[in-house]
Order: structure tokens, then C-alpha cells, then sequence
């Protein structure tokens, strides 16, 4: 399969320091191949990563279909992007990521109560973690197509992640009433379990322990690494399609 996206070395300039490899979580180089950076699994790199390009102390790096005007910082600049699109490795210590990832916003009952949540929570950490002296973002992207889906490595919705990682560590569900009407099919949505209870709303006091566990502690699990969508968001993709390319409109169904 052609890639758009993936990095190219310049071997007269590299300085086979090894950097590269050693930071790149995705798998991109051969790592027995190291110092010298060889890649071999391009498709595993993320689209518009600038993760290695960025830590390169010779500039060596640049990358196939880059149109960002992105140049190599050779050494001379610390990067204050994030390295991929999930927000797994902020080079900055100081900065926190924060993505609501969901399914929709104008019906699911369960997507709007915890954006509802999630906005009062951010409200009234935020000041105090900026006071802290940390750089906070606070994002909330709909997962609108099972390609955005894929680029975002999503497994459930909603999700909220904290510098790349999922707040609550594991993904358990059950059947959503709205998102199954939105597509026309059967769809399961997370359920958020917190003192020994389920919630399809989590509690503020949950979500609000939750990010600071992961903010200051080892709590979560990082969206890098193998994805597959899961064939319950395919559904739900392929049902919405479906519906939408119908010719009453969706009345119908």
C-alpha cells in the first residue's frame, strides 16, 4: 500500500546518534539496524509526526508529503509540538493535552452529558494547573468519519485522553440507544466504572481524579501502537452512511 507520510534520511548529513530510533514509539526504524536509521515500516508512521525530525541534531530528517512548511530545527530549537496526532509524547513536560473524542453532539445522550462534565471539570482544574506553571489545551474533535476514527486510533466512545492517554485505561460498553438510532444498527457506547459503579455519565469527581492521576502519575494507556477499527465503530460508520445516501433522508429507517 503507498504511503503519503513517512520519513526520509539524508545519510551524508545524519549523524548516526541513534536519537531517532530511540524516541520514535511507533516502530518506524529497524532498531537492529541502530545507530544508523533505517526505515522499514513506514506505514506505521503517523501523519504529520515531526517527532524524529524534531529531536535530530544534524537536521538529517524530512519527510515525504510534507506541505506544513516544517524545516529541520538541526539541533537549535526545542519543538513545542506534539509528536503525533494522538498527543502521546508533548515535548514540553509543562504541556497538557487534553482531547474529548466522541461520536456525536446533537443526540447521544450519553456524548452531550459528558461534555457537559468534562467542560465543568476543565473549568476549575485548568486555573490551578496553569498556576502550577503548566501550558493546558483543551480539545474536542468529533470523530465524524471512520477515517478520522483511524488517524486518531479510537476505540470507544466518548474517550478522554490526557497527553495521548486514555483516562480510564480500559474500554468497556454497552448498548446505546442513540447512536443506534443515529446509524441503524445495533452500537455499543463506554460505560465509565468508578467506585465500583457503571456510569454512561461519569461523575465530575471521577473525570477529575482521573486526569490529575494521569497528569502527575502513571495511570491511562497510550493510543500509539497497532490499530485496527473496531468492528462496532465500523458499524456505526458504515449504518450513518447508509442512512445519509438514503432518499427519504433517513425517515425511513
Amino acid at each position: 500500500m503507498a504511503r503519503t507520510w513517512y520519513p526520509v534520511i539524508d545519510y551524508l548529513t545524519c549523524a548516526e546518534c541513534g536519537t531517532c530510533i530511540a524516541k520514535c514509539p511507533h516502530g518506524v526504524y529497524d532498531s537492529a539496524k541502530a545507530p544508523s536509521p533505517v526505515v522499514t515500516n513506514p506505514e506505521a508512521c503517523i501523519d504529520h509526526c515531526h517527532g524524529c525530525g524534531n529531536r535530530c541534531p544534524a537536521g538529517a530528517i524530512t519527510y515525504v508529503g510534507d506541505d506544513t512548511g516544517w524545516t529541520p530545527p538541526n539541533g537549535t530549537q526545542e519543538s513545542e509540538e506534539i509528536c503525533c496526532s494522538c498527543g502521546c509524547e508533548a515535548s514540553s513536560e509543562k504541556k497538557i493535552v487534553v482531547e474529548y473524542l466522541y461520536l456525536d453532539l446533537q443526540t447521544c445522550d450519553r456524548c452531550i452529558g459528558t461534555d457537559a462534565a468534562l467542560d465543568e471539570v476543565m473549568a476549575t482544574l485548568s486555573p490551578a494547573l496553569r498556576l502550577a506553571g503548566f501550558d493546558i489545551e483543551y480539545n474536542k474533535i468529533e470523530m465524524k468519519t471512520a477515517k478520522l476514527a483511524e488517524r486518531f486510533k479510537f476505540f470507544s466512545s466518548p474517550t478522554i485522553r490526557v497527553n495521548g492517554q486514555d483516562i480510564c485505561g480500559h474500554v468497556k460498553e454497552n448498548s446505546c440507544g442513540c447512536c443506534s438510532e443515529i446509524s441503524g444498527t445495533d452500537v455499543d457506547c463506554r460505560v465509565f466504572e468508578y467506585n465500583g459503579k457503571s456510569y454512561e455519565v461519569p461523575p465530575k469527581e471521577m473525570l477529575a481524579e482521573s486526569i490529575l492521576k494521569t497528569i502527575f502519575g502513571t495511570t491511562g494507556s497510550c493510543s500509539c501502537g497497532d490499530y485496527i477499527l473496531p468492528d462496532n465503530l465500523k458499524a456505526f460508520y458504515e449504518g450513518k452512511t447508509s442512512k445519509s445516501a438514503c432518499s427519504c433522508g433517513g425517515s425511513c429507517c
